[in-house]
């Protein structure tokens, strides 16, 4: 079995949640306490092991390509501050290629952008907007679970049974701890309809086997190409398919509450703000 290197982020959204901020500042780009959503990402994609990196981006995302170039003006005024300058340099010398979505068809068609670059090697794949943290990286959980069964793999957590409507529900069966062998995906299903209250974030591991269907999926009334869709062909044609419970406590970074809970959540475990802002939230009269 290769082993995956290359991660593939889908960063092309209008962020249209975050207006009027984003109508100059890619929603990847808006801060996660100290640094871009994004940033966390690609960090964890490192972490996971994956040292390829494929960005794929749109008009007005210019902002994060330039993130992740050096910027040596930059790097000079900072020759007396180490830390900042390290943080910077950074995030500069990282291996990425960035492809523009020139027509917004869905993440489907996002990903075939991509696929001049990586030929018919697997991938894993991010949309930026799910914040996972915990011990272990996300996306090196569902590694694990593809290394040992092989197949597709995505990233699914329990939810509160009246929030599945907002999900990818799986009809699945258990086939190791948190690991599960899916049947079947139901996008946002009524709830009465919902399969499981096992819903799908934004993770995925892909094989090889998943460049053809890409191209079969089909274009939805509104002109959309869905992941679910190519996944429930993949089931069709017999791909197997897994899903990985991963452990970890995630937030939904695409929504102005979920990148604020995002941000407290890291500075209540940083050990260098852990203490102030836990001082600062005890005296808070919130009557």
């Amino acid at each position: 079995m290769p082993r995956i290197r290359t991660a593939i982020i889908l960063a092309a959204g209008f962020g249209t949640r975050f207006l009027p901020a984003t109508k100059a500042v890619p929603k990847e780009m808006l801060p996660l306490y100290d640094r871009p959503v994004i940033q966390y990402i690609v960090e964890e994609a490192l972490a996971s092991g994956l040292d390829k990196i494929i960005i794929v981006t749109s008009a007005a995302k210019r902002a994060v390509e330039d993130h992740f170039d050096r910027n040596r003006h930059l790097e000079a005024s900072l020759a007396g501050k180490p830390d900042a300058l390290q943080q910077v340099i950074r995030s500069g010398e990282i291996n990425i290629a960035f492809v523009r979505q020139k027509e917004m068809r869905g993440q489907a068609h996002a990903i075939l952008g991509a696929r001049f670059l990586l030929g018919d090697e697997p991938c894993a794949l991010y949309y930026p907007d799910d914040g996972i943290f915990g011990e272990k990286p996300a996306m090196r959980q569902l590694l694990d679970v593809h290394e040992q069964y092989g197949g597709n793999v995505l990233a699914v957590q329990k939810v509160p049974h009246e929030d599945i409507v907002h999900y990818g529900s799986i009809d699945a069966e258990s086939v190791a701890d948190r690991v599960y062998r899916v049947r079947r995906i139901v996008e946002k299903p009524p709830l009465a309809e919902a399969p499981s209250d096992l819903g799908t974030v934004g993770r995925y591991v892909c094989t090889s086997g998943i460049w053809p269907l890409l191209e079969q999926t089909p274009v939805t009334a509104g002109g959309e190409m869905f992941l679910t869709d190519t996944f429930a062909l993949a089931i069709e044609q017999g791909q197997p398919l897994y899903a990985c419970e991963y452990e970890g406590v995630r937030f939904d970074t695409g929504r102005p509450v979920g990148l604020l809970k995002a941000s407290l959540y890291v500075a209540l475990h940083r050990p260098d703000t852990s203490a102030e802002f836990r001082d600062y939230l005890r005296g808070l009269n919130l009557d």
